[in-house]
């Protein structure tokens, strides 16, 4: 069974999207996308975004239709990556994005050949019930190789509102917790490195 979803704003808004229904592969709503993307604003024209656990590729393609450069959708699911790619082709986008079938771990471990990395904004969504992946995947990003974040670039986690998540992992360091209904968005950014006097 599939749900209907918009695109809020930017060259898309408004179009709908086609997710599936369930917890399973969740989509973000309308109104926690419009929160995430008015907090991600200043940021987003010309960003590099990294969209994990994909699903439908709302978020994505959100970022898209306001103007990130291009966009990397991480999904494994066939049932998720055929949604996703019916929604593109629903859009007629054919360039912006690259789509990589593998999990998240196995794409942070080692990033495909040819894959531009420096990614400016990464946003996380695993099913809610997959906690382990929420610790996983944040350890990951918060000891990166060097390069697969850029310099100043934003983490960002959507999890279950009583779903505590710790305030660092690794580089990563907790700047902002949104909350909004059931759902919470943690924000994080890499630690500033103070000079030494």
């Amino acid at each position: 069974m599939l749900i209907s979803v918009r695109i809020i704003a930017g060259t898309l808004r408004s179009r709908s999207l086609q997710a599936p229904a369930g917890l399973a592969t969740r989509p973000t709503s309308d109104r926690l996308r419009e929160t995430l993307f008015n907090v991600l604003a200043p940021r987003i024209r010309g960003a590099a975004f990294l969209d994990l656990y994909a699903g439908s590729g709302a978020v994505g393609l959100e970022a898209l239709s306001r103007g990130a450069e291009r966009v990397t959708f991480v999904e494994r699911a066939p049932a998720a990556l055929a949604v996703l790619r019916g929604n593109l082709a629903k859009l007629g986008l054919t360039t912006g994005f690259r789509i990589q079938t593998s999990s998240v771990g196995a794409f942070l471990r080692r990033l495909p050949a040819g894959q531009a990395a420096g990614f400016d904004v990464v946003f996380l969504d695993p099913p809610y019930d997959a906690a382990q992946e929420y610790e996983a995947t944040l350890n990951l990003l918060g000891k990166a190789p060097a390069g697969l974040l850029a310099v100043g670039a934003l983490v960002i986690a959507e999890h279950r509102r009583k779903e505590r998540l710790e305030d660092a992992y690794g580089s990563l360091e907790r700047t902002r917790l949104l909350e909004q209904g059931d759902a919470s968005l943690s924000f994080y950014a890499g630690r500033v490195a103070v000079a030494a006097e």
